[in-house]
């Protein structure tokens, strides 16, 4: 099946916000002071990390994990208020820029308000407790055979859309959701207009998701590279790599090209960390090579 896709999605670049840290103040209003200056420095697309409010139940650290959401439809109150989002889409457009918000939809924090109003909508393990299948240890994982659930779920993102204006989703760990619900998810919030649909999944590994996503992550990529600047000195697994993404299968999947996020850089290193001389050369891949760059903003 053919989705409507955004005739601005192809030619973009996608400039990843963490909110929390970009400023000393940490919400929105703090964050528009910085619009202007990213326009000129030609970012077109702002991904925000999750920008709901975070479970206290099992929350790592003090201030918890945006990944560990406490209320699809609310705004975490250390950013701002669902208005104060609402001016910086409306800014961000006006600049002629477009902004994507992550979604996680695998999994909620422990404490989300559908364990009260919806426990229904939650695996359970043999002694019959929420639990997460991939050992993350704050959040709960979704039920996605239940049709309710999918149907809640899709109303939550298609509020973000009619309320906020948003252009488009970053899917946390797609993967991990069924690709009949992103398909369900797709359809049914086409015929709102087209938005972005980006994938944290490799089309190398999971080529069945490019059949609903626009773009894909490039981990395979990644790894070659850095392989090569660990081992070196053959650059065939680099060459091969490419190749391969040229033969993947749908053939007009957009390959997003990165050498960090906020995962990379956490848990593996910065770039210069990781790449050493090679970094800047391979940010310049990322932004000439065909398909789309990932810009972290560190």
């Amino acid at each position: 099946m053919s989705y409507r896709r955004a005739a601005w999605v192809s030619h973009t670049n996608v400039y990843e916000v963490n909110t929390r840290q970009y400023t000393p103040e940490g919400t929105f209003r703090a964050f528009m002071a910085h619009l202007p200056r990213l326009k000129d420095m030609g970012v077109e697309t702002l991904w925000f990390m999750p920008v709901t409010p975070i479970s206290t139940y099992k929350r790592k650290g003090s201030l918890g994990s945006y990944y560990a959401c406490s209320d699809y439809v609310s705004v975490n109150p250390e950013f701002g208020t669902l208005d104060d989002f609402k001016v910086l889409v409306d800014t961000a457009h006006g600049l002629g820029m477009k902004v994507i918000i992550d979604w996680v939809a695998n999994h909620t924090g422990a404490d989300h308000i559908w364990t009260v109003s919806h426990p229904e909508f939650y695996i359970r393990n043999d002694a019959g407790e929420f639990f997460d299948r991939h050992g993350w240890d704050d959040v709960i994982d979704l039920d996605h055979s239940n049709p309710d659930m999918r149907s809640h779920m899709i109303d939550c993102m298609r509020f973000w859309v009619r309320e906020t204006g948003i252009d488009g989703f970053r899917c946390d760990m797609a993967m991990l959701v069924p690709v009949d619900f992103w398909a369900e998810a797709r359809r049914a919030l086409d015929a709102d207009g087209p938005l972005f649909w980006l994938a944290e999944c490799d089309q190398w590994e999971h080529p069945q998701y490019l059949e609903v996503f626009d773009a894909a992550y490039t981990w395979t990529w990644m790894h070659a590279t850095e392989a090569y600047y660990r081992s070196g000195p053959s650059v065939d697994r680099m060459k091969d790599t490419l190749r391969g993404y040229e033969s993947l299968q749908p053939a007009g999947a957009i390959r997003a090209w990165f050498t960090s996020n906020h995962d990379e850089n956490s848990w593996n290193g910065t770039e210069y960390e990781k790449y050493g001389e090679m970094a800047i050369p391979l940010a310049v891949f990322s932004c000439t090579w065909e398909g789309i760059p990932l810009i972290y903003s560190g």
